[in-house]
């Protein structure tokens, strides 16, 4: 199962209480759900509306279980931006 790292950001990062942490998981949709496992308090609800990059790529609308992660891989989550 490829490992990686996933980096919280703003909202994301105080919900999950760390900027960054591992992951093991082939999909983006096995990463996350570890992830909301191991902070089961407010991150579940900030990851709903986050958008994603995988290895600085745009996930978008594709479903998380399409999206394949790579060994060594970082994955962006990315909490809506106020301002511009």
């Amino acid at each position: 199962m490829p490992a990686g790292t996933i980096r919280y950001w703003a909202a994301a990062k105080a919900a999950a209480g760390t900027a960054e942490e591992p992951y093991d998981g082939a999909t983006l949709a096995e990463a996350l759900d570890a992830a909301r496992e191991r902070h089961p308090g407010e991150l579940p609800q900030v990851l709903r509306r986050c958008s994603f990059l995988v290895d600085g790529d745009p996930v978008g609308t594709r479903g998380h279980e399409t999206v394949r992660l790579a060994e060594g891989g970082t994955v962006e989550v990315l909490p809506p931006f106020a301002g511009g």
